[in-house]
C-alpha cells in the first residue's frame, strides 16, 4: 500500500468503529474548554473532568476567574499536576481575554497561541471543538499511531500534523483527530500493540514481526 492508501483505510476503519465522536473534556462553552484543555496537558481526561466541576462553580467565565487569587484555583486543579503553574496561567489569560478581548475567547489561532499557558495543540482544539474550524491536535496517541501505520517518519509532532493534513481531507481532521486518539486508547496502546496487535497495525503490515519502537 503507498501511504495515501493506508490513510484511506484508517479513516475508513476509524468511521466503521466511531461513527460519532464527542469531545473527552466537558465543557459548557469556549472558556470553559480553553481551560480544561489547558488542565489536560500531562493528565488524563479523566481526572480533568472530575476538577473542572469544582473549578466551574468557583468562577467559569473570565470575569469571575481573574477575581480570584491564583492560590485559590491553585487549591483546586492540584490534582491534575503541574498546578501552579497551570493556576497562574488560568488567571493571566482570564485578565487579558477580559483586557483584550471583551471576555471572549478569540476565535483565532495565533491570538489563541499568544495566550498563556495555550500552545498550539491547545489552540487547535480550541478552535476545533469551539468553533467548528478544522484542526489536527497532535497528542500522543496520534503521534504514535501515525508512525505505527507509516503515515509520518515521526521526527516531531509539527510533521506529523503537516503529514495527516495531507492524508486526511481538510472536511474530517476534527473528527479523526479524536477519532485516532479513542483508538490508540483502545486497540493501540503504547504497551499493549506496538505494531504487532490491533487491527490497523495487523492489516496494514501483516508481515511485521518486531515491536515498533516509536519517536515521542
Amino acid at each position: 500500500m503507498t501511504r495515501q492508501e493506508r490513510a484511506n483505510y484508517v479513516l475508513e476503519t476509524l468511521e466503521s468503529l466511531y461513527p460519532v465522536v464527542d469531545p473527552p473534556l466537558t465543557h459548557t462553552d469556549p472558556y470553559t474548554l480553553l481551560v480544561a484543555v489547558l488542565l489536560s496537558a500531562q493528565c488524563t481526561d479523566e481526572r480533568v473532568n472530575k476538577v473542572t466541576p469544582d473549578l466551574f462553580k468557583l468562577a467559569d467565565n473570565p470575569r469571575d476567574m481573574a477575581r480570584k487569587k491564583p492560590a485559590t484555583i491553585e487549591k483546586i486543579i492540584k490534582p491534575c499536576g503541574l498546578s501552579p503553574r497551570k493556576s497562574k496561567a488560568i488567571h493571566a489569560l482570564s485578565n487579558i481575554l477580559i483586557n483584550d478581548y471583551d471576555g471572549e475567547v478569540p476565535q483565532d489561532m495565533a491570538a489563541l497561541e499568544t495566550l498563556p499557558g495555550v500552545g498550539h495543540k491547545t489552540a487547535s482544539v480550541v478552535m476545533s471543538q469551539a468553533f467548528g474550524e478544522p484542526a489536527f491536535a497532535v497528542d500522543t496517541h496520534i503521534h504514535r499511531c501515525a508512525q505505527l501505520w507509516k503515515l509520518t517518519n515521526g521526527k516531531n509532532v509539527v510533521q506529523t500534523e503537516n503529514d495527516l493534513k495531507k492524508l486526511f481531507p481538510r472536511e474530517t481532521w476534527s473528527k479523526v483527530h479524536l477519532q485516532i486518539i479513542f483508538y490508540g486508547r483502545e486497540y493501540c496502546s503504547a504497551r499493549g500493540c506496538r505494531g504487532l496487535v490491533c487491527g490497523i497495525c495487523t492489516t496494514l503490515f501483516p508481515n511485521r514481526k518486531n515491536p515498533v519502537v516509536t519517536k515521542k
